[in-house]
């Protein structure tokens, strides 16, 4: 692939997924969608760093701005490694059925690509902890923001698990596979129940 994906305009990376190509695919969105979530929980604390009403919690503010900038990062770099991943499952595919290589190709190839959106799951629960305690901290100007966040991880995280379980279904090392999916069950039933909860906080505050 010749440039980044990242590095094309939000109206050109929707073109692309909305296109007849391999990439970009669910997985690259539900990394970039998870990237905006955690970017939101930044905004909030930018906004909220330095004013005096929330001093109590300047230290607080300035280390979840510095994690969230470190969880940001990496999802956007899962956007293009997801998608570089998938590249070489997509070519196994086309491997001749006689040919005594592609069953081991094909597996090797299909670890490799559940590997992004496995790790974009672990960086989404970690966004999701962060807005929990940015909305507990942050600015109460602007905690529609850290609910707006917390609704797009909680739905990047559902979707990176699709892109896992899509994976793992096609294993012949079901141990494997089954290890994995235990991982990310462990993770959606921990961390959707968090943002949901994140949200309906913000709701509540909201609406009263």
């Amino acid at each position: 692939m010749s440039d980044k994906l990242v590095d094309k305009s939000c109206v050109k990376f929707a073109d692309e997924l909305a296109a007849k190509l391999s990439v970009p695919g669910g997985g690259g969105a539900a990394a970039y969608v998870g990237a905006l979530g955690v970017a939101l929980g930044s905004m909030v604390g930018n906004f909220t760093a330095g004013k005096p009403k929330y001093a109590a919690y300047e230290e607080d503010v300035q280390r979840m701005l510095e994690r969230a900038e470190a969880i940001r990062c990496r999802l956007i770099d899962l956007v293009d490694e997801d998608a570089q991943a998938f590249f070489p499952l997509s070519q196994a595919y086309a491997i001749p059925q006689e040919d005594p290589r592609r069953a081991d190709v094909l597996e090797q190839c299909t670890k490799d690509a559940l590997a992004g959106p496995f790790a974009m799951m672990q960086q989404i629960c970690m966004a999701i902890e962060l807005l929990e305690e940015m909305g507990a901290k942050g600015s109460r100007l602007l905690i529609s923001d850290v609910g707006c966040g917390a609704a797009l991880c909680q739905a990047a995280l559902e979707s990176a698990a699709l892109n896992v379980y899509i994976n793992t279904k096609g294993l012949a090392d079901r141990d494997y596979a089954q290890q994995i999916e235990a991982d990310c069950d462990a993770m959606l039933e921990e961390y959707v129940p968090r943002a949901r909860k994140v949200l309906e906080g913000v709701s509540e505050e909201i609406r009263g």
